[in-house]
């Protein structure tokens, strides 16, 4: 596996008896636009969490009817790619309806600014589709627990503490972090945000009219600028800027 989890809390045994009795247990929505995939988790919830219930939806505005139909809902796993909804936005729609209902988000790519930013926007997990089935054992307990359960992809874990940037995002303060905002240029701050809803280095040029090598150039600066070394320190200081 390329990736590490982080898991919180820690107190599993107990969460596994809650989450698995046996009967009456937790009943999940599960949203995604491939039916395959819909049913293959279906599927994997029901077999390793006897009794679980699963509800399925084959859209976002499906997944929002019927979340608002069901009001005994445990969680939803939520994927970040639908026909009818596309990165954080349809996250961001299906958290305002759950009303505290914790919310996984499913994804194919694994993309350390997009973990950190769909943790931030309240979702409770993140899964890769190319995850083992078992993490299914440890995620959905640690979630219907309160937990958070999210990747920490390789390449974007933080530095050790010896070799850490001054302006660390675990040490930027709301007000550095906002002042260091304003040394970004307009451009540069467009960029950003755009990278923070989920869009990729292509999709940022066709919408502000610029080759992809420009971005690239630009997401170099700012990641200069700010003193981070990868997208995930990035999105949490501009989270704590109050760009995010």
């Amino acid at each position: 596996m390329n990736h590490r989890f982080g898991i919180d809390p820690t107190r599993t045994s107990t969460i596994q008896r809650k989450v698995v009795p046996g009967t009456g247990g937790p009943r999940i929505l599960v949203a995604d636009d491939h039916a395959l995939m819909r049913h293959g988790l279906a599927l994997a919830i029901k077999v390793r969490f006897p009794g679980a219930s699963v509800i399925e939806a084959g859209s976002l505005a499906e997944a929002v009817a019927k979340a608002r139909k069901a009001d005994d809902l445990s969680a939803v796993l939520f994927d970040l790619q639908m026909g009818d909804t596309d990165g954080l936005a349809g996250v961001e729609t299906m958290l305002r309806v759950l009303d505290g209902v914790p919310l996984v988000v499913v994804s194919g790519t694994l993309d350390g600014a997009m973990v950190a930013a769909c943790i931030h926007a309240g979702a409770r997990g993140f899964l890769p589709k190319g995850c083992d089935v078992a993490v299914l054992d440890h995620a959905l307990p640690v979630v219907l627990a309160g937990g958070i359960y999210a990747p920490l992809p390789q390449g974007v874990a933080p530095a050790p503490p010896h070799a850490a940037p001054a302006h660390a995002p675990s040490a930027v303060s709301e007000e550095s972090g906002a002042r260091m905002m304003e040394e970004l240029t307009e451009r540069q701050r467009e960029v950003l945000r755009l990278l923070l809803r989920g869009h990729s280095n292509k999709e940022i040029a066709r919408s502000l009219g610029v080759l992809e090598g420009t971005v690239k150039v630009h997401l170099r600066s700012i990641m200069q600028r700010l003193r981070v070394r990868n997208r995930t320190q990035l999105a949490l200081i501009a989270s704590k800027s109050g760009l995010a």
